[in-house]
């Protein structure tokens, strides 16, 4: 992605954010410069002074590319494990913003031939399923089992090892990660 799209979304998402936050409309979708992106899904996460505050994303996207970005700020607001302490008004000058634009899902009959940092990991069997962006076994400094068998348990609802089983379907998928800079906080 070309850094004036990743700056569009990332705009995108920060005034959608401060929109919602604040009760007002959401801004009107960006003309993307490099025209229609083919992507497997997006995720939008939140963080406030280094604190996950929400994180939502979508496979297999029916909108383009500006508009699931829009849709995952919305939903990121309302992730439900902060339905009980939503970002307020004051955090919004401290928030970090991050994208992270997937490719389409591949299922792998080979969980172990995954690179932890470079895939991440959707698993499914029958109706429980969870996944966890790549980022996540970078950030938790998880081996590639630990990866899995933590996406089996606490995402998907299922034993630690279910993704040793035949029955259970894997699929990765890599990331295209863009994050607001850092060092600077935009006005709010």
């Amino acid at each position: 992605m070309s850094p004036a799209t990743a700056k569009l979304l990332l705009d995108l998402a920060r005034q959608t954010i401060v929109a919602r936050v604040r009760g007002q409309s959401l801004p009107a979708l960006p003309d993307l410069p490099e025209g229609p992106v083919e992507f497997g899904g997006a995720f939008v996460t939140i963080r406030v002074n280094g604190r996950l505050r929400g994180c939502i994303g979508r496979f297999r996207p029916d909108r383009s590319l500006a508009e699931t970005v829009q849709a995952m700020a919305v939903a990121s607001l309302e992730d439900p494990r902060f339905r009980h302490a939503p970002v307020r008004v004051e955090e919004l000058k401290r928030l970090h913003i991050e994208i992270s634009v997937l490719s389409p899902l591949v299922r792998t009959r080979d969980p172990l031939s995954l690179e932890p940092g470079v895939h991440g990991v959707y698993i499914r069997r029958g109706s429980y399923s969870g996944c966890f962006l790549p980022q996540v076994a970078t950030e938790q400094k998880w081996d590639l089992e630990t990866f899995l068998s933590r996406c089996c348990e606490d995402k998907a609802g299922l034993p630690p090892d279910a993704w040793k089983d035949p029955e259970t379907e894997v699929f990765a998928f890599t990331c295209e990660v863009v994050e607001e800079d850092c060092g600077s906080s935009p006005e709010t």
